[in-house]
């Protein structure tokens, strides 16, 4: 390795001071590794703007000395932009397996499937990217397959442990990597970049177990029909979702092009399990008794194009919704976001709809740490210099 330059710069594009558009750069020497390219939802007044990503001029400037672009999980705010940087560079991808089957399909959507070289690594895997030595670290999230990125260096260790909790009763994959994480503090940890999202929170962040019971109760001698939003990368909360409508004898539709994308890439390649028979096609679901059915659909964010802001305006050519429903709102507002949510809300409760908007489903039980983990991260990597992001 050269020695030479002994600074690492650190330099974030996105994801500080904001939710969403999470991407870092680290550069040491010629050698340039990106981690995490998400995107951001634009605020009320940015007219005609659909998404907003990071500002890669830095990197276009650059690209010969970029590497690589890391990515620690397969939600929007950290590949979401993918599509678009990938245009502008030329470097492989390094991601878990999920991770990459979600990037692919983003890449599909824009023709970008055989322009990108994707290589796919798991949990407690090392591997070199330029002259950055890079492991990946089992964390617990709201979605499968995501680590934490331990990066080596001359100078030292960096460690970015992406969106995580601590979940001692996970649904899938095994619980936090307490074991690595202590050791590689014992080694020494130069720097600490860690998900501060719920830092105002105190406690501990609730198991993902605790939403199945919730949803239980709101299935539980229900008669109408059902129909659930979350996020679509959500693959456990869908799987709890399928699970619920399982055991009260209800046939499963999905609509929503992401939902439906996410869903199938998940239960091929085994992150899923659909019990025979539960799900039906969309064009089946209304020749069904209502209290035999449940809809799991897009549109927790009160997007304008999403199944489910479609069925509230009366524009969805297969679900026709009214006070026979009760629409189950299982994610909470991402911020910036509240009046597109307030908006669909309020059409469904004009249209006579019961409305279930459980927050406390969503904000007890995130993907994010509160204190307590913060702390626990804090005291097993003992950082010599620390960066909330």
């Amino acid at each position: 390795m050269e020695k030479q330059n002994k600074k690492l710069r650190i330099i974030p594009l996105g994801g500080l001071e904001q939710i969403g558009m999470n991407m870092t750069a680290f550069e040491y020497n010629d050698s340039i590794v990106i981690v995490d390219c998400g995107l951001s939802f634009p605020d009320d007044d940015m007219y005609g703007i659909d998404v907003v990503i990071p500002d890669i001029e830095y990197l276009i400037e650059n690209k010969e000395r970029v590497k690589g672009i890391v990515l620690t999980h397969g939600h929007e705010d950290h590949i979401g932009a993918m599509p678009y940087v990938m245009r502008k560079l030329d470097c492989p991808v390094y991601a878990t397996r999920l991770t990459a089957g979600l990037v692919r399909l983003k890449l599909e959507e824009h023709g970008l499937a055989d322009k990108v070289k994707i290589h796919t690594h798991s949990a407690g895997d090392v591997f070199r990217v330029g002259l950055f030595q890079v492991e990946f670290i089992h964390v617990n999230h709201s979605i499968p397959d995501s680590v934490a990125v331990a990066l080596k260096t001359p100078i030292g260790t960096v460690i970015h442990t992406g969106d995580f909790k601590i979940d001692l009763t996970p649904i899938e994959g095994g619980v936090f990597d307490f074991a690595r994480f202590s050791q590689l503090g014992e080694e020494g940890v130069l720097a600490l970049l860690s998900d501060s999202t719920n830092v105002e929170r105190t406690g501990y962040t609730d198991s993902e177990r605790h939403v199945g019971e919730s949803m239980d109760a709101l299935f539980r001698g229900c008669e109408k029909r059902i129909i659930v939003t979350t996020f679509a990368s959500n693959v456990h909360r869908i799987q709890q979702i399928i699970d619920c409508a399982a055991r009260y004898g209800r046939k499963v539709g999905i609509t929503g092009r992401s939902m439906e994308n996410v869903i199938r890439m998940a239960v091929e390649e085994g992150y899923m399990l659909v019990p025979e028979g539960v799900l039906v096609d969309m064009n089946r679901i209304n020749s069904l008794p209502a209290a035999k059915t449940v809809i799991i659909t897009t549109g927790s964010q009160g997007e304008s194009m999403s199944a489910l802001y479609r069925m509230a305006f009366a524009e969805h050519r297969q679900v026709k919704i009214g006070a026979g429903d009760r629409v189950i709102m299982s994610a909470s507002a991402i911020p910036g976001n509240e009046r597109q949510v307030t908006k669909v809300i309020d059409e469904l409760f004009y249209k006579g709809v019961e409305v279930i908007y459980d927050r406390s489903m969503d904000i007890h039980v995130s993907g994010h740490a509160c204190q307590q983990e913060q702390m626990i991260m804090m005291a097993l990597t003992k950082p010599r210099y620390f960066i909330p992001v």
